[in-house]
């Protein structure tokens, strides 16, 4: 579950910080100090609401895990950020473009808002590690639960999540790629 919710992290918060970074450069018309000081709070805003959002609905499927069974169809941390991905580019593409095109109002702060998103949803992710950690149980959405984008972890389609060992698959809790170990 912590693998979906990550799976928008990076690509928001790097066209984020690409945005605010060309974003910078014309003065707008509330000049760059205001635009950057009013960017910085919209990320923190924005990162405040995307990691606490749904937290109760999370929470409580998170209390009603059922052991992974023979068939479930759950599928590898790379399927899935790719899924979500590609699911996502006209919407990433989307904002990434409002963004950009913010900057000759408000210089930088559509850029920083969308970084925003990208950090509360790692937060998230983070959180969710931390729950998985607590309970030994990597956390699983059923592939068919998810929408036809690859999004929507604690949507209403999902029924209730499945549960593995945290040694069971690609990822690790929080949905971080597993490290494993050098061989000597």
């Amino acid at each position: 579950m912590a693998v979906v919710v990550r799976a928008g992290a990076a690509p928001m918060w790097w066209l984020g910080v690409v945005a605010a970074g060309i974003g910078a450069v014309p003065e707008g018309v509330t000049g760059r100090r205001i635009g950057v000081l009013a960017g910085a709070a919209l990320f923190l805003v924005g990162a405040a609401v995307v990691a606490l959002v749904r937290r109760g609905r999370y929470t409580a499927l998170s209390r009603e895990v059922a052991r992974a069974g023979k068939y479930d169809v759950l599928q590898d941390r790379a399927v899935t950020v790719r899924a979500w991905r590609r699911g996502h580019r006209w919407w990433l593409l989307l904002g990434w473009a409002v963004a950009l095109g913010s900057a000759f109002a408000v210089p930088a702060a559509g850029g920083m808002l969308l970084a925003g998103l990208g950090t509360g949803l790692r937060l998230k992710a983070a959180w969710l590690g931390r729950l998985e950690r607590a309970r030994e149980t990597l956390l699983w959405v059923r592939v068919d639960w998810l929408d036809r984008r690859g999004g929507r972890p604690a949507g209403k389609a999902v029924k209730g999540l499945r549960g593995t060992g945290v040694a069971a698959g690609d990822a690790a809790p929080g949905g971080a790629r597993r490290r494993t170990a050098a061989l000597v």
